[in-house]
């Protein structure tokens, strides 16, 4: 019979220590790696796309590792463990995602663009509002996904330290965010991608090495994990069935519909996952990075379901709230009671080599989103949008600017993006990282997602029609998040002392992606300028042939 209450504690703070040694060792190896890769190549090709010869495997790797992101191992751990199917339900959309990417992205993506989701809307929507609306929405998008990350970062150093101290949070928040900048600006893509491929290897392994402790401590008996589980939750029975979280009234059951459409439509429509199509050299290595990658995702959210329950099995749920009410630090305190429990050998090691992996993962996906949102400013809206044409200037022609010029300003604009996040992190810091991404999933399947499926499968479809579409989603889940309970009207909110929310949803997914699609639709039937026919046959031979591609 297994319980919930680890071994007696010994001496504390020696997992502390081993943690925070590893911690650098990951720091030191991952600078490592960036500086050998950043001096390959400076050509914007290397900086945007890693030079385009990848293989499946290996971009297979970083696409996992690009989406397994801390609220993957942190914040769905953490939401199994103290809400139980709940939290299962909420796994599920992150895989069934790659189903939508799988059949109608990858390949036509690859072979419509170059380095960022604009250029495939650009093939045949040749205006610059376009660029600067898609541009614009993927760098909200990455912010978002910036801030989720870094706040998984903040709640894992915090117990590494062994202390609730705001000033702990604070300070990881604004080394991982000066990590990510240096990152970007001298390794570009081609390191980015060899720390992602690192990074999911290592979170691959330690995941399969604590679901195998854990299923080995019950004797491979699910059951009895289960039954342990629902009798540590708090809950009982109800731990096992749905409605913990999401089902107890009509406006939860409401939230979690929507928060599952965003899950599962957003993935399609994130730039750094869109990006990474630009690393291989055809389309079908598209797809079978695709499938890898499926394959990867899928076994590491098993895994993830194992250990959410473990956690509450081992740990309990009411042990795992005391450390983050939000349930971050689910995974690094069921290894530590797998290893032995407080004071043990064992329990420091594998604690210290959980948190290890759980920190690699956070600035490894933080370097994609980085690099990604850079890639948008500089590539689409500055070059792309605001120098996009020759001009003059005091009687001279300026000629649009290089793609050397483009590096030059996406590595400036790294450090503006970062340091943006780091001042969002600050006050988001209680907030639970997995619902965090909940949020730039929905943002990223209200603007992003309805405009490149219009774009690649709509002949009819418009310029104005692809602006409105950006922002007919954009403007409406910004303006659902700020005036719902997330930031204002309750305990967990951005700004607990005040209330004046009144959309009762925490997910704008339900509104928001339907007004996207919406959007785009009536801005093309009400455009004066109809369709180019020719560009959409270009578009059309591109994406499904691949002739002319990158």
């Amino acid at each position: 019979m297994t319980t919930a209450t680890p071994p007696p504690v010994a001496p504390a703070g020696d997992h502390h220590d081993m943690a925070i040694a590893l911690f650098a060792v990951v720091v030191v190896v991952t600078l490592g790696i960036t500086l050998w890769v950043g001096r390959q190549g400076n050509a914007a090709e290397d900086f945007y796309a890693g030079g385009r010869d990848f293989t499946p495997l290996q971009n297979g790797f970083a696409l996992s590792g690009d989406y397994l992101s801390a609220a993957s191992f942190l914040g769905v751990a953490g939401l199994i463990a103290l809400y139980g199917y709940d939290g299962v339900l909420y796994s599920i959309g992150f895989l069934v995602a790659w189903l939508v990417v799988l059949m109608l992205v990858a390949e036509l993506v690859r072979n419509a663009g170059r380095y960022t989701l604009a250029d495939v809307l650009a093939l045949r929507l040749r205006h610059r509002k376009v660029r600067a609306a898609a541009g614009g929405a993927s760098v909200m998008v990455t912010l978002l996904y910036l801030v989720a990350q870094m706040v998984g970062a903040g709640s894992l150093v915090a117990l590494l330290l062994g202390t609730g101290s705001p000033h702990a949070r604070t300070w990881t928040i604004v080394a991982v965010g000066a990590l990510m900048i240096v990152y970007v600006t001298i390794g570009g893509m081609r390191a980015t991608t060899w720390i992602q491929i690192v990074k999911a290897f290592l979170l691959t392994a330690g995941s399969v090495l604590l679901t195998v402790l854990l299923l080995v401590r019950f004797h491979g008996d699910v059951f009895e994990l289960m039954r342990q589980a629902a009798d540590h939750s708090g809950a009982g029975a109800r731990y096992l069935e749905p409605g913990l979280k999401y089902g107890a009234t009509l406006t939860s059951r409401l939230d979690f519909f929507s928060l599952g459409l965003a899950l599962v439509l957003g993935t399609a429509g994130l730039p750094h996952i869109l990006s990474r199509f630009y690393t291989v050299p055809t389309a079908r290595a598209a797809r079978r990075s695709t499938m890898w990658a499926i394959g990867l995702v899928g076994g590491f959210y098993l895994m993830a379901i194992v250990l959410g329950l473990g956690a509450t099995a081992l740990v309990g749920s009411a042990e795992v709230r005391h450390a983050n009410s939000a349930g971050n630090t689910a995974v690094p305190l069921l290894a530590l009671v797998l290893g032995g429990g407080n004071g043990s050998t064992g329990g420091a090691v594998l604690f210290a080599l959980i948190s290890a992996i759980a920190f690699a993962t956070i600035l490894a996906v933080v370097a994609g989103l980085t690099l990604a949102s850079s890639a948008a400013f500089a590539h689409d809206i500055w070059a792309g949008a605001w120098r996009g044409r020759p001009r003059t200037r005091r009687g001279r022609i300026v000629e649009k600017p290089s793609e050397q010029q483009e590096v030059v300003v996406a590595r400036f604009a790294a450090a503006g993006i970062g340091a943006a996040a780091i001042v969002i992190s600050l006050f988001a810091q209680q907030l639970n990282v997995a619902f965090l991404v909940g949020l730039a999933f929905a943002v990223a399947a209200s603007s992003n997602l309805p405009v490149l499926l219009y774009s690649l499968f709509w002949s009819r479809f418009t310029a104005r029609g692809a602006v409105w579409s950006v922002y007919g989603g954009l403007l409406p889940a910004i303006t659902l998040v700020f005036f719902s309970p997330v930031v204002s009207g309750s305990k967990e909110a951005l700004f607990p002392g005040i209330d004046f929310h009144w959309f009762p949803l925490e997910n704008p997914g339900i509104i928001s992606i339907p007004l996207g699609f919406l959007a785009g639709w009536i801005g093309t039937l009400t455009s004066a300028e109809p369709a180019d026919a020719d560009r959409f046959a270009e578009l059309e031979v591109r994406a499904l042939t691949g002739a002319g591609a990158a």
